[in-house]
C-alpha cells in the first residue's frame, strides 16, 4: 500500500536537517539563479511602469512634434494648438562664455507655457516655469564649467544672460535625449535674438500638446501625418515618451534575463550534483527503508517532499534578497532611468523567476531521484562495489517535459524570440558537448598506457572507474571555467576598445554652425591660430527618409508598423551633406562616384549596411523631407564607412546638385598637431564665430569612456553572479566526488597507503583533469565572449590574452585548492569506524 502524502511527508521532515544538511548546495544554487532573476525582472518591470505611467511628465505633453532647421509656420502652429494646450521652443548646441571660461551647453528655449506637465525645481526650493528675458536656468554641471553661482552673468552666442537660478530638478529632462553638454533654459525669443536660428543653423524645433481629457495622442498624430505628410515633422506621444530609453531597458532587461538563465543552467548542474551527494549519503536509510516494506513510489514521495521543501526554500530566500535589492539599483539609476523609490512588487517577474528555478530544480534533481527509487535493497547497500546506473530512461519524461517547458517559457516571455531560441540551443549544445567530452575522457583514460608511477597510475584508473564521477565533474569545471574565461575576455576586450581604440582616431575638435559665407574666414583664422593643423569643411544639414525603393513602387517611411533596429536611419531626421569628392575614411563597394562639376539627375551615395537592411540597390530611389520639402534622388553608389574615425560620416552623402541649394551652414573637424596649446584656438573661434559652437572631443570622449565604462561595470556585475553559481558547482561537484572517495582512501590506508601519497593521488586526478579542460574551457569561454564583444556589442575583438590566461590559472588553481582542502576530512578518517559504515 503507498504511502498518504501526509504520512511521507511526516517521515520527510524527520529525517531533514533544520539545517538542511546535505541540501546546501542546492539552496545556494536556487538562491543565486531566482534571486538574479528576480532582480533583473522586478527592476526592469518597475523602470517600463514608470515609463508608460509617468509618460505625460516625462514627454512634458501628450504629443510632441518636432522640425530641425526650421521653425513650425503660423498655419502649423494653429494645427497643433487646435488639439489641445501648446507649449514650443527650439533645442541646440551653444558656447557659453564666463570670462576665459567656456563651455558646450545644450540650450533649451522655452515659451511661457512651458513646462504643461509638472514644474522646474531649483535648488533654493523655487518650483518655477520659463526664465524671463535676458534670465537663464542653469544645470549644476554648466554652473560649474562656467565658475557662475546665482546673480552673475555669462554670454551666449555673444548675448549676456543672469543666472537666476540653479536647476534641482527638470520634470522632461529624460525626453530630451543625449546632448553634448550640460542644460541652460532660457525664454523662447533668445535664440533668435542671438543669431542662433538664422537659416542652415542647427536647430531643433519642438512642440508639445497637451490633449483634452480623454485624447487620444494617437488619433492626434495620425491627422498631423496626413495633413502635413511631407512637412519633416517627427513625433512622440506620451505612452512612448522615451523610446531611446525604452529600448535600452527592454534590451538589457533581456541581456540580463539570458545571464540569469545562464547561471540557472549553471546552478542546474550543482542541483543535479547536489542531489546525487544527498541522497548517496542517504542510501542507507533508502535501503533501510525498502526493507522495511516500502515501495518505490513511498521513497519517490519522502525525498521528493524533502528537496521540493528545500528547493521552495531557497527560490523563496532567493525572491526576497531580489526584491530587497531593487531599491538599491533605483538609488543608483535615479538620475538615468524613472525607477519608483522603495520597495517593488512585481509578481508576474517573481512568478516567471520561481517557474525558471523550479523547473531547472525538477530537470537536474529528476535522474539522481528516479536512480535511488527504482532499485532493490541489496542493490543500494552493495552500490559502493557495484554502482546503481540505467535511470536515464525512467528521467527521460519528466527531464523531457521540463526542458520543454524552460523553453516555451523562455520563448513566451521573450523580447527577441530568436536571442532567446540560441541561447537555449547553445546551452543545451554546450551541455551536450561537455557530457561528450567527458566520456571521451574516461574512454581515453581507459585505454591510455599505464604509467609506471602508482599514483599516476591510480589517478588514472580513477578517471575511468566504476561510479566515478569524472562526466559530472568534466560539466562542472568546463562550465566554471569557461565563465571565468567569458568574463575575462569580454572584461579586458571592453577595456581595451576604451582606452586605446577611441582616443587615437578622434580630432580635437567639433565646430557646428559654421556659416557658410564665412568658411574662407574660418578656415584662415584656424590657420592662423594653430598653423599645422589639419582641418576638415562639410556642408551639413538635417532631413528625414520619407520613401525608398525602386522608382515605381517606392515604400513610404510612415507606412510601416516596425522599423527594424539595423534600419535606424529612418527614424526621424540624420544628417545629410553633398560632396564633389569620395568622403574621407569611405570607401566604395558598388556602382561609381559622381565627377566633379557633375550637373544631371539628382544623385546620391549610401552606407551598404542600411542599403543591405532596406534591400536597397543601384538605380533605386530615396526621397528626404530637407526644411518641409520633398527631394528625391537616385543610388549612385554603396559605401563603406569607417565608424571609428569619429570625423563626420553620413549615411546619406548627395551629388551638390541635389541639395545644395537649400539653407545651410558648414561643420568642421579640427586635428590639431600634438603638444599644441588649446585654449589660443578656442578663444579665438568663441570670438570671431560667436553663434557657432565649438565641442572639445576630449570631453566628449570621457562620456564616452564613462558610460563604456559603466556598460563594462554591468557586465562585470550580471556576469558575476553566473561566475558565483559556477564556483558554487566546483565545490558541490567536489563535494560530491569526495563522498565517493571515502570507500577508496578507506582500502588504500588498509593496504598501506599513507596520508601524503592519497593527497599526491588526489593531487595528480584533478591536475590531470584540470589541464585536459584548460584548452577546452580557454576555447569556449573564448568563443562566447567573442560573440558578446563582436555581435552583441559591435566592438572589436581586443581580449588582453595574458589577463585571461592568468585568471585561467587562476581558475585552475582554486579548483585544485578545494579538491585538496575537500580531501582533508577523508584522510582524517579512521579505517575501522568508515568500513563500519558503509
Amino acid at each position: 500500500m503507498t504511502l498518504p502524502w501526509s504520512t511521507a511527508w511526516r517521515i520527510a521532515r524527520r529525517d531533514l536537517s533544520a539545517r538542511f544538511r546535505g541540501l546546501r548546495l542546492l539552496l545556494a544554487c536556487l538562491f543565486l539563479g531566482v534571486g538574479a532573476l528576480a532582480a533583473i525582472g522586478t527592476l526592469t518591470g518597475a523602470i517600463e511602469r514608470e515609463l508608460k505611467g509617468r509618460g505625460q511628465s516625462i514627454l512634458g505633453g501628450d504629443v510632441q512634434i518636432e522640425v530641425w532647421q526650421r521653425l513650425a509656420s503660423a498655419e502649423e502652429r494653429q494645427a497643433f494648438a487646435a488639439l489641445g494646450k501648446l507649449s514650443g521652443g527650439v533645442r541646440l548646441q551653444a558656447m557659453a562664455t564666463h570670462g576665459a571660461l567656456a563651455s558646450p551647453v545644450e540650450l533649451k528655449a522655452v515659451d511661457a507655457a512651458w513646462p504643461l506637465v509638472g514644474r522646474l525645481a531649483l535648488d533654493d526650493g523655487r518650483q518655477v516655469g520659463a526664465p524671463a528675458q535676458g534670465q537663464a536656468w542653469l544645470s549644476p554641471d554648466a554652473a560649474a564649467r562656467l565658475g557662475v553661482k546665482r546673480g552673475d552673468s555669462f554670454a551666449i552666442g555673444g548675448q549676456p544672460l543672469t543666472v537666476s537660478g540653479i536647476i534641482a530638478s527638470e520634470p522632461d529632462r529624460l525626453s530630451e535625449g543625449f546632448a553634448l553638454g550640460p542644460p541652460v533654459i532660457v525664454a523662447e525669443s533668445f535664440p533668435a535674438s542671438a543669431g542662433l536660428t538664422q537659416p542652415g543653423a542647427m536647430f531643433r524645433a519642438r512642440y508639445r500638446v497637451l490633449l483634452p481629457p480623454g485624447g487620444e495622442p494617437v488619433a492626434a498624430i495620425d491627422a498631423l501625418k496626413a495633413r502635413y505628410p511631407a512637412a519633416g515633422f517627427s513625433y512622440r506621444q506620451r505612452d512612448k515618451a522615451a523610446p531611446g530609453a525604452e529600448r535600452f531597458v527592454t534590451r538589457m532587461g533581456e541581456f540580463l534575463v539570458l545571464v540569469g538563465l545562464a547561471a540557472l543552467v549553471i546552478a542546474g548542474i550543482g542541483i543535479g550534483g547536489g542531489v546525487s551527494s544527498y541522497l548517496e549519503a542517504r542510501r542507507g536509510s533508502i535501503a533501510t527503508f525498502k526493507v522495511l516494506g516500502a515501495t518505490s513510489g513511498d521513497i519517490a514521495r519522502i525525498y521528493l517532499l524533502q528537496i521540493a521543501s528545500a528547493a521552495a526554500l531557497g527560490a523563496g530566500l532567493g525572491l526576497v534578497a531580489g526584491v530587497m535589492v531593487t531599491p538599491l539599483f533605483a538609488m543608483a539609476l535615479g538620475q538615468l532611468l524613472p525607477v519608483a523609490p522603495g520597495l517593488v512588487l512585481d509578481w508576474a517577474a517573481l512568478a516567471q523567476a520561481s517557474a525558471y528555478g523550479l523547473l531547472v530544480a525538477l530537470v537536474f534533481a529528476a535522474p539522481p531521484l528516479l536512480a535511488a527509487r527504482r532499485f532493490p535493497a541489496m542493490a543500494l547497500f552493495r552500490a559502493r562495489v557495484s554502482p546503481l546506473g540505467g535511470a536515464a530512461r525512467e528521467a527521460l519524461v519528466p527531464v523531457g517535459l521540463g526542458v520543454v517547458a524552460i523553453a516555451a517559457l523562455a520563448m513566451a516571455t521573450a523580447a527577441q524570440p530568436m536571442v532567446s531560441a540560441l541561447f537555449l540551443a547553445g546551452a543545451a549544445a554546450l551541455l551536450g558537448l561537455l557530457g561528450a567530452l567527458g566520456w571521451s575522457i574516461r574512454w581515453a583514460a581507459q585505454r591510455a598506457p599505464r604509467p609506471r608511477s602508482p599514483l599516476l597510475r591510480l589517478a588514472l584508473a580513477n578517471l575511468h572507474r566504476p561510479s566515478v564521477q569524472t562526466g559530472a565533474l568534466v560539466t562542472a569545471l568546463g562550465f566554471g571555467l569557461s565563465a571565468f574565461v567569458l568574463l575575462a575576455a569580454v572584461q579586458s576586450s571592453l577595456d581595451a576598445n576604451i582606452a586605446a581604440r577611441v582616443p587615437q582616431k578622434a580630432p580635437d575638435y567639433f565646430v557646428l554652425d559654421v556659416p557658410k559665407d564665412r568658411a574662407e574666414a574660418f578656415k584662415q583664422s584656424v590657420a592662423a591660430a594653430e598653423p599645422g593643423a589639419r582641418m576638415r569643411l562639410v556642408p551639413a544639414m538635417r532631413g528625414a527618409i520619407l520613401a525608398y525603393g525602386p522608382e515605381q513602387t517606392m515604400t513610404r517611411v510612415a507606412d510601416l508598423k516596425v522599423i527594424p533596429d539595423e534600419a535606424w536611419a529612418l527614424r526621424g531626421e540624420r544628417g545629410l551633406t553633398y560632396s564633389e569628392d569620395l568622403p574621407e575614411g569611405n570607401s566604395i563597394t558598388a556602382g561609381k562616384w559622381w565627377p566633379r562639376g557633375y550637373a544631371g539627375e539628382p544623385l546620391v551615395s549610401i552606407d551598404e549596411r542600411l542599403a543591405t537592411s532596406l534591400d536597397l540597390k543601384l538605380g533605386d530611389m530615396v526621397t528626404i523631407g530637407l526644411l518641409g520639402v520633398e527631394r528625391t534622388a537616385r543610388i549612385a553608389s554603396l559605401r563603406r564607412i569607417d565608424w571609428d574615425t569619429m570625423g563626420f560620416n553620413y549615411v546619406l552623402v548627395y551629388s551638390p546638385n541635389a541639395i545644395s541649394d537649400a539653407p545651410h551652414n558648414m561643420a568642421a573637424t579640427i586635428n590639431l598637431r600634438a603638444g599644441s596649446d588649446k585654449t589660443g584656438l578656442l578663444q579665438t573661434l568663441i570670438r570671431q564665430f560667436p553663434s557657432s559652437s565649438v565641442i572639445e572631443v576630449g570631453g566628449v570622449l570621457k562620456q564616452a569612456r564613462e558610460l563604456l565604462g559603466q556598460v563594462s561595470t554591468a557586465i562585470l556585475a550580471a556576469a558575476s553572479v553566473a561566475v558565483l553559481a559556477g564556483i558554487a558547482v566546483l565545490l558541490g561537484a567536489i563535494a560530491a566526488a569526495r563522498a565517493s572517495r571515502l570507500y577508496d582512501n578507506v582500502i588504500l590506508r588498509v593496504l598501506g597507503a599513507s596520508r601524503r601519497q592519497l593527497l599526491l593521488l588526489q593531487l595528480a586526478e584533478y591536475g590531470l583533469l584540470a589541464l585536459l579542460l584548460a584548452g577546452v574551457s580557454l576555447a569556449l569561454g573564448s568563443g562566447l565572449a567573442w560573440l558578446v564583444v563582436v555581435q552583441l556589442f559591435e566592438f572589436e575583438w581586443l581580449p588582453a590574452w595574458g589577463t585571461v590566461l592568468a585568471v585561467l590559472g587562476a581558475g585552475l588553481a582554486m579548483v585544485i585548492a578545494f579538491a585538496l582542502a575537500g580531501s582533508v576530512p577523508l584522510l582524517r578518517a579512521k579505517p575501522a569506524q568508515a568500513l563500519r559504515e558503509l
